[in-house]
C-alpha cells in the first residue's frame, strides 16, 4: 500500500511540475493601472490602521468598564519610553601589555 502511495505522489508531482512549466508569463503592467492600484492599497492600509485604533480604544473602554463594574482598581497604563540609540563607539584594538620581567 505504501509503494502505491509513493508512486501516486511521484506521478502527481511530475504532472504538476509539467503544468507549471507551461504557464505563460504575466502580462505587462500598465503604469496608470499600477498607480491606481498603489493608491487603493495605500487607502486600504490607512483605513485598516484607523479601524485598528478604533477597536483598540473600544477594547480599552470595555476593559475599564468591566474593571469598574467588578469594583477593582483600573491600572494606569505604563508609559513606554523609547531610548535613543547610543552612538556607535569606535572600536579600539585591545592592547596587551606583557609584565616586566625582573632579573
Amino acid at each position: 500500500m505504501t509503494i502505491a502511495k509513493i508512486i501516486i505522489a511521484a506521478t502527481l508531482a511530475a504532472f504538476s511540475l509539467n503544468a507549471m512549466a507551461k504557464l505563460p508569463p504575466p502580462p505587462p503592467v500598465d503604469p496608470k493601472v499600477a498607480e491606481e492600484k498603489a493608491a487603493k492599497d495605500k487607502a486600504a492600509a490607512e483605513k485598516g490602521k484607523a479601524d485598528q485604533a478604533k477597536y483598540e480604544d473600544l477594547a480599552v473602554a470595555n476593559f475599564r468598564a468591566n474593571m469598574k463594574k467588578a469594583g477593582k482598581p483600573v491600572p494606569k497604563p505604563t508609559p513606554i519610553v523609547v531610548a535613543a540609540p547610543a552612538p556607535a563607539a569606535a572600536v579600539k584594538p585591545a592592547v596587551v601589555v606583557a609584565p616586566d620581567k625582573k632579573k
